[in-house]
């Protein structure tokens, strides 16, 4: 049995064109499948954080939402000196970063990747104070959730 190769009908020039208009339709499908805008925009994210980031005792800071765009998303409570464990997850692709500070002083940065996972960063606060979590990422969009609780 012989084989024998494809070939496409026309002219050179034109079965060129019509490679590089497969290819371009091939990205644009495969760019297509991975964009979880849709799924991010109406994702319920109560019934998310539920099981992305279960309730702790003692909890004293906590938010969830969605960042649908590179603007962060900032949320302020007063909170007691000591030291807390923020615990963050998100989803959605890419990576959240969670910008601590109390009373306009930085504390610190830590960051979640986006695919589910839990992440812990110990912090502490100094004084009693009005402490504010950021949360912003540049490869929106994606859903999020933190609590900040006494560390054991």
């Amino acid at each position: 049995m012989r084989f024998r190769s494809l070939r496409l009908p026309g002219t050179p020039m034109l079965r060129r064109r019509f490679a590089g208009a497969a290819a371009g339709a091939a990205i644009l499908f495969a760019a297509s499948a991975c964009s979880a805008a849709g799924s991010i925009e109406s994702a319920d994210v109560p019934a998310w954080k539920a099981t992305a980031l279960p309730s702790a005792t003692g909890i004293v800071f906590e938010d969830a939402g969605k960042i649908l765009n590179r603007n962060p998303i900032v949320k302020t409570a007063a909170i007691r000196a000591g030291s807390y464990t923020l615990t963050m997850s998100c989803d959605g692709g890419g990576k959240a970063f969670f910008d601590v500070s109390l009373d306009g002083t930085r504390l610190t940065e830590a960051g979640a990747a986006c695919n589910g996972s839990r992440e812990t960063a110990r912090i502490k606060v100094p004084a009693d104070g009005t402490v504010q979590i950021s949360a912003a990422s540049v490869d929106a969009p994606l859903i999020f959730a933190y609590q900040l609780a006494p560390a054991s």
